[in-house]
This record gives C-alpha cells, sequence and structure tokens, in this order.
C-alpha cells in the first residue's frame, strides 16, 4: 500500500480528539529532524532488513545447495544407467551388424564403444557410492559380451571357409563340366542337349539360392530352394549317362554327379554352422544385454530411492527458508510501514497546507494564512518561501496592471505609426506615378510641337498655293514645288505623330502596369523597354549614360507591375544618390537566365556607399537625403516586392568611389502565394 494513499486515509478530522493530539505531538516531534534525516532513518531500517534477509537466505542457501548436490549426484548417476543401457544395446546392434556385414569400420566400433564403456565404469565406479558396488559385476557382463563377439567371430571364419571350400569350390567345378559336356557335343540335335539344359538351369538355379542364403541366413526357404535344384541335377545325371555319345561326356557327368554330392554336403554344413551361429548369438549377445539391462535397472530402482529422498531433504529444506525469509519480513516490513507513515504524514500534511496557500495565490485569494512558517525544518522554509511569492505576486499584480496601461498606450502609438508607414508609402508611389507623367508629358511634347509647326506652315502654304491658283494662270515649276513641299510637311507629320504614339503606347503599357497588379506572361527585353522609355527624360535632365542589355526571348510569367517598380525605383535610386551634384556617370541594366530564374543588375559607377548605410540601406524610412524630401522607403518597398509577390532575393554590394551593384533574382513563374519576408539585406565590400 502506498504511503501517500494511507497518509490521506488517516485525515485528522477523521481522528479521536485524544488521536489527533498524540499525533500532533507526534509530528512536531518528527518535524525536529531533517527530512534528510527522515529519509535516511527509512533507509536504515530497508538496509537493515536488506542485511537480515540475506543472512538468512545464505544460510538457507548453504543447506539447499548440499542438498541440491545429492540431488544433482542421483541424477547424474541415473543419467550415466541411461547411458550404459544405450551403449548395450549400441553394441548388441553392432555386432549383429558386423555377423551380417564384416566391415573393418563396424569392428572398430565395437572396440571403442566396448573401451568406453570399461572406461566409464572404473572411472565413476571409484567415486560414486551407487556405482561401487556394481561396477564389477558391469564390467564382466561387458567382458563377455567381448568374448562371446571373439566366438562368433571364429564361428563367422568357419562359416566363410564352408562357404568357399564345400559351396563355391564344387559349384566352380560343376560349371567346368558343364562346359566340358558342351563341348563334346558334336551335333546340335543330340539327345544329350535337352537334359543338360534342364540340369544346367538347375545347377544355376541352386547355386543362386546358395548365395543367398550365405548373405542372409536368416532366409531358410532359400536353402530349401538350394537342396531341390541340386536333387534336380542329380536326378537328370543319371539319364544323361544313357544319353551319352562318347567316353568323354560319360567321365564328366560322373565327375558332376560326385561334386553335386560334395555340393549338397557343403549346403548341409552351412546350415549346421549358421544355426550354431544364431545360437552363439543368442547366448553369449543377447542374453549378456539382457543380464546387462537387467542390473542397470535394479541400480536405477536404487538411484529413483534416493532421488526422492534427496528431492524430499532439498524441499524441507526450501520451505523452511520461505518460512523464515516471510516471518522477518513481515516483522520489518511492519516495522517499515509505521516509520513510513509517520514520516510520510510528517511531509506530506504540511506540503498539503502549502499546497493550499499556493492554491489561494493562484486564485487571488491574499488574505488566506500560510500555515508552517515557524517550523525548522526544510517544508518551514518552503512555507515561508510561499509567503514570500505571495507578497511578490501582489506586487506584480501591482506592476501588471501598470504594465497593461503602458501596453494599451504602445499598441496605440504603433498603429499610429503602421498608418503613418502606409500613408508614406502611398505618396511614394504617387511621387514615382507623377515622375512618369512628367516623363510622358515631356516626351510627347517634343513631336507633337514639331508636328503643329509643320502642320501651321504647311497651311499657311496651302493659302499661298490658292491664292495663286485664283490670280491666274499657274505655273508647272510652282505646282512641283508645292507637291515637293507638301510631301515633305506630309513626312515629318507622319514622322512625330507616329513618334508621339510609340511614346504614348509605351507610356500607357508602362502605366497600366503600374497601375494593376495582375500576373500575365510577358516578354522582359519588350517589357524592359517600355520602362526605360519611360524613364529617358530624366537621364536629359543630367549627364548620365544608360546602357540596357536585356535578352530576347525570355518569357515570364508573373507581376509586370511589380518588376516595373522594381526597375524603376533602382534606376531612380541610383540617378538620385550615386550622382549627386549633376556628376558625370553611366548605368547600366542587364539581365540573364539561370535555368529557371532570371538575375537582373542594376549597376552604377557612382560614390558607392558607406559601410553604416550598407548596414541600414534596407531599413524603412533610412535615407541620406532626409533634408532634401527623401522618405527612406525606396528600397524597402523594392525589397518587400522581391522577397513578396515576384518571390525572389535582392541583394547588393557597394564601395566608395566605386559604384554600386544591385543584383535581383527571381523565378520566371513567379509563386502563387508570396509569403511575408523581413527585409534583409546581403552586402559586401567588394566592388561591383
Amino acid at each position: 500500500m502506498s504511503l501517500d494513499l494511507i497518509a490521506l486515509r488517516e485525515q485528522p478530522s477523521a481522528l479521536p480528539r485524544a488521536t489527533r493530539s498524540v499525533d500532533l505531538a507526534t509530528q512536531t516531534l518528527v518535524r525536529l529532524l531533517p527530512i534528510r534525516w527522515r529519509l535516511f532513518s527509512i533507509a536504515a531500517l530497508n538496509a537493515t532488513v536488506a542485511i537480515i534477509l540475506a543472512l538468512v537466505i545464505w544460510n538457507g542457501a548453504n543447506v539447499l545447495s548440499s542438498a541440491w548436490d545429492d540431488v544433482r549426484r542421483v541424477r547424474e548417476s541415473d543419467k550415466l544407467l541411461v547411458q550404459l543401457r544405450g551403449e548395450a544395446g549400441r553394441l548388441q546392434n553392432l555386432i549383429h551388424r558386423y555377423i551380417n556385414q564384416p566391415s573393418q569400420e563396424v569392428m572398430a566400433e565395437i572396440l571403442g564403444v566396448h573401451s568406453d564403456v570399461l572406461s566409464t565404469l572404473r572411472n565413476r565406479g571409484a567415486v560414486d557410492p551407487v556405482l561401487s558396488g556394481s561396477a564389477d559385476e558391469l564390467r564382466g557382463v561387458t567382458e563377455k559380451f567381448l568374448q562371446g563377439f571373439g566366438d562368433v567371430r571364429e564361428l563367422q571364419a568357419a562359416i566363410s571357409q564352408t562357404y568357399d571350400n564345400e559351396v563355391l569350390k564344387p559349384a566352380r567345378e560343376m560349371a567346368g563340366l558343364y562346359a566340358i559336356i558342351e563341348s563334346a557335343i558334336g551335333n546340335r540335335e543330340a539327345l544329350l542337349l535337352p537334359s543338360l539344359g534342364k540340369s544346367r538351369e538347375a545347377f544355376t538355379a541352386s547355386l543362386l539360392a546358395a548365395n543367398a542364403f550365405y548373405l542372409s541366413p536368416l532366409a531358410s526357404d532359400a536353402a530349401e530352394d538350394a537342396r531341390d535344384s541340386l536333387a534336380t541335377v542329380e536326378q537328370t545325371i543319371p539319364v544323361m549317362i544313357d544319353l551319352a555319345e562318347n567316353s568323354l561326356q560319360r567321365d564328366a557327368l560322373t565327375a558332376l554327379s560326385q561334386r553335386a554330392a560334395s555340393f549338397r554336403e557343403g549346403l548341409k554344413n552351412l546350415t549346421e554352422q549358421f544355426a550354431a551361429r544364431a545360437n552363439l548369438l543368442k547366448t553369449a549377445i543377447d542374453d549378456n544385454q539382457a543380464a546387462m539391462i537387467d542390473l542397470i535397472n535394479k541400480l536405477s530402482a536404487q538411484m529413483g530411492l534416493r532421488e526422492l529422498r534427496a528431492q524430499g531433504s532439498f524441499d524441507h529444506t526450501l520451505a523452511n527458508l520461505y518460512q523464515n525469509v516471510a516471518l522477518v519480513a513481515l516483522i520489518f516490513l511492519t516495522l517499515i510501514v509505521i516509520a513510513g507513515v509517520v514520516v510520510a504524514r510528517s511531509i506530506i500534511l504540511p506540503l498539503r497546507q502549502i499546497m493550499e496557500g499556493m492554491n489561494a495565490v493562484r486564485t487571488e485569494k491574499y488574505d488566506v494564512p500560510i500555515e508552517g512558517t515557524q517550523a525548522r525544518d526544510e517544508i518551514g522554509e518552503m512555507a515561508r518561501a510561499v509567503a514570500v511569492f505571495r507578497d511578490n505576486a501582489i506586487a506584480k499584480r501591482k506592476a501588471e496592471n501598470e504594465l497593461r496601461a503602458s501596453r494599451d498606450h504602445a499598441e496605440k502609438a504603433l498603429s499610429d505609426l503602421r498608418e503613418a508607414q502606409q500613408n508614406l508609402i502611398a505618396a511614394e508611389k504617387l511621387a514615382a506615378l507623377g515622375g512618369l507623367v512628367a516623363g510622358v508629358a515631356h516626351e510627347v511634347n517634343n513631336p507633337i510641337g514639331i508636328s503643329l509647326t509643320v502642320a501651321s506652315s504647311f497651311a499657311r502654304r496651302c493659302d499661298d498655293f490658292a491664292n495663286e491658283v485664283d490670280s491666274g494662270p499657274l505655273r508647272r515649276s510652282r505646282l512641283d514645288e508645292f507637291l515637293v513641299t507638301s510631301r515633305d510637311a506630309a513626312n515629318q507629320l507622319v514622322a512625330n505623330l507616329q513618334r508621339a504614339g510609340e511614346l504614348v503606347q509605351s507610356f500607357k503599357q508602362v502605366a497600366v502596369d503600374r497601375s494593376h497588379a495582375d500576373r500575365r506572361q510577358f516578354d522582359l527585353r519588350e517589357s524592359t523597354d517600355h520602362i526605360v522609355a519611360s524613364l529617358r527624360p530624366v537621364l536629359k535632365k543630367s549627364q548620365i549614360a544608360l546602357t540596357v542589355d536585356v535578352p530576347t526571348g525570355i518569357i515570364m510569367d508573373s507581376y509586370p507591375g511589380s518588376y516595373g517598380q522594381v526597375l524603376t525605383n533602382l534606376f531612380l535610386n541610383s540617378v538620385i544618390h550615386a550622382f549627386p551634384n549633376g556628376r558625370t556617370g553611366s548605368i547600366l541594366v542587364e539581365a540573364r537566365q539561370l535555368a529557371d530564374d532570371v538575375e537582373l543588375f542594376v549597376s552604377d559607377d557612382g560614390i558607392g556607399m558607406t559601410e553604416e548605410t550598407q548596414r541600414r540601406a534596407l531599413d524603412p524610412f533610412f535615407t541620406t537625403r532626409r533634408n532634401e524630401g527623401g522618405t527612406g522607403l525606396g528600397l524597402h518597398i523594392i525589397y518587400n516586392l522581391v522577397t513578396q509577390q515576384l518571390g525572389g532575393r535582392l541583394s547588393f554590394e557597394s564601395r566608395l568611389g566605386w559604384g554600386t551593384r544591385f543584383r535581383v533574382t527571381f523565378p520566371r513563374v513567379a509563386p502563387s502565394e508570396s509569403p511575408p519576408t523581413q527585409p534583409i539585406a546581403i552586402m559586401d565590400k567588394a566592388h561591383g
């Protein structure tokens, strides 16, 4: 059970008054000790329990170890008996296998198993009290195994000799005699041939049956078949002697009869030897194996009884150990629970009071007192800290009220500042549009003024020509002169009016792009030419050369108005700031395509910027011409248009005395949405 749950269940309100007084006195006494010493006392009690339990377990473990050693030795002996039982069966199988199929590998395996069994009995019999009395008897049975195997081997050798000398040898001689008889037949239609063929077939069958009987002695049918086939051979010999054509055949048939009798006698001896071998296998091998198994079974029974006794001793010792450990654990657990409850209550109850004080501070009930500030332990220090925290909270509340009023005032000032910033931006845009209108008026005024002068002169000439026609005959030279003059006036009118129309169309396109924020496809070179055309009136008032290097074929899917405003502001920024007091110089506008992006460079060879100006160039409302009417929003507006609507990047390089180079990188296909970006300049002191 958790100490917290015990403490929570034993609330002081649920205790009788006397018990409550005792509990209060106990808590007061316990709280005289620091919390670390209270916890240390619990830890010391736990350590004492652990040491005592370890001693009890160590003592029981020694007893258990002794009992377990007895059980282990009995089980090892039982495993040995199982191994001996298996080795005895294996030895029996190997002997039978050797008898049926003799080989040096099987012989070596038999001797190896026999040696392993004897070695195991000698080694374990000297140390195992259970096997010590029966090890000699087991070794004796094992020796009988090997002795019986030697007898069987001798009999097997006699069987092989009988088979070779008394069966195979007469059979080979009979085969030769059959060949002699057949070779002595002069006529292929002799009467002897049918009987000879039948006899020879019976001989072959008897030989095959004899071989089968030798290879598998248990096949008694093979021996009987061999004797029957041999009887057929013996029955055909007298008939063949009567049908013999010459003395050679008769002598060979007589010898064949003798060899057949020897063959029959060999089969008889072979059958008797096989029977003797089977009897020897049963008595010397199988009976000894059975005797060894019986002896092993008796030893196994003794092992079982000894294992039961050892297991009983082990179980009894283990039960006593469990009982002792449980008793010690119960006693000390009761002490630990009592001590834990006392210590827990000395910590939990004061902490609960502090928690109530913290909740009161959290809910702004600052009139609720903080309990336990007089205690000398760590929780008393916490209570005093909570009291300080309450005082700080009161002071913080007062400060927050003052801060809230200040924040409202600051927010109002920020709103006014933003409104002023928007008004200044609008004014900057109107100023740029005013400059555009002034440029339009100036550029269009020239061709229109020329056209008006030519038209006035042409009208006067037409009146003079009409008067000459009315006054009398007209000379041809005068008519030709009038026609030439009229044609020249018409050409001048057409050229100047066409020039004015082109200027109006360019200014109209630039004005439309400036006044609309629509996205469309446009040719970068064509749009740049329109913008530059609207800016050339500014150059006529100064000694600045403008060079444009923008390749054709760069098709943009972007905002031409924003692009025009960026290029215009960069150009005007260079004219105003890079070439003060009528200074001469040049401005270069160049662009190039890089994969899916476009790089635009606006460079000048003006006076350049100082390091301080470079650091603050993109800041809103920063200008070096404050006294001359500058607002400081030109580059800030450019930065916002490039990074937000065009989705690009703006950087510049500048150096005093060498000029400034602005670099605008933006995609050919503008992003669908432009996230807001704070203006951050990328500046370098290198020469641009």
